[in-house]
């Protein structure tokens, strides 16, 4: 390997052990507005209690320059890759997995990842397949761009997939979506952003929805139709009651956010993930 690309490579190690810990430390802005949004909103005394106390996290983790929550999650990286870039992607792999590494024994930081059945420690937030790591790649360009988005077993847990017919419609889609958080009720670490992935594949619709929740609090989709359902979805949320912890409460979901594309005319493909707070890119 060249020195230009060890070079790299040893850069790309820094961002990412740089990027895990940021990302479960510095809460992005858009976040800390919705955040403060919700509690002017609330109207709800257990409601307002609650969402100042995480606020007051947010600020206590922002004085002290530690974890904004212990769970450190599984770290997830999407990757943009142009196709000049000097780097081959199995040495980004390589790269980031080290940074990862890194991040957890450096900090350090809590290690979560187990093997699946035994549930034995795999290494310092890595193993078989981990970190996972999502790969885009672009035409004509020579750059890298990796985002981070750990995911934790707060949010994570209450992820659900559905696949619908498509007799069921957009009403089938809004009733998988609101039964789904129903049934979640108080158990997914609160505030909720939620995230819809529709069409594609099974495994494509969580990534949709994955995808989803890293974009901006309060931005829509480009293509009007998939945001007017952003809208409907979200005022039908906010009217469940749910609020930040398993008491009625008048607003707990900040945003909900939707990607489409494209599927099959005998299937539409249906995933609904909960945000954590952390999301960063470098």
């Amino acid at each position: 390997m060249s020195a230009v690309a060890t070079d790299l490579q040893h850069a790309v190690e820094d961002a990412a052990a740089h990027l895990y810990v940021w990302a479960l430390k510095d809460i992005p802005q858009d976040l800390r507005d919705a955040l403060a949004e919700a509690q002017k909103r609330e109207t709800s005394i257990p409601g307002q209690r609650v969402l100042s106390t995480i606020m007051k996290n947010v600020g206590i983790a922002d004085d002290e320059h530690n974890l904004v929550c212990q769970d450190t999650g599984i770290a997830v990286y999407t990757c943009r890759v142009g196709e000049h870039f000097p780097l081959h992607p199995t040495r980004i792999y390589e790269a980031l997995k080290h940074g990862t590494e890194r991040a957890t024994v450096e900090h350090p930081l809590r290690s979560n990842a187990v093997h699946t059945i035994t549930r034995e420690n795999t290494g310092p937030n890595t193993g078989y397949r981990l970190p996972i790591v999502h790969w885009e790649f672009i035409a004509d360009w020579d750059g890298l761009d990796v985002k981070c988005v750990p995911k934790g077993s707060g949010s994570e847990n209450m992820s659900f997939l559905k696949m619908c017919v498509p007799a069921d419609g957009v009403k089938g889609i809004k009733q998988f979506v609101l039964e789904s958080i129903v049934g979640a009720g108080g158990k997914p670490c609160p505030p909720g952003i939620v995230g819809v992935g529709i069409g594609g594949s099974a495994d494509y619709a969580m990534y949709l929805a994955k995808e989803a929740i890293a974009r901006p609090v309060g931005t829509r989709n480009a293509d009007p139709i998939v945001a007017q359902l952003e809208d409907e979805l979200y005022g039908l949320l906010n009217e469940t009651g749910i609020g930040p912890i398993p008491v009625s409460l008048s607003s707990s979901y900040n945003s909900s956010s939707s990607l489409a594309t494209c599927g099959s005319a005998l299937r539409v493909p249906t995933g609904r993930v909960i945000a954590s707070f952390a999301r960063y890119i470098a």
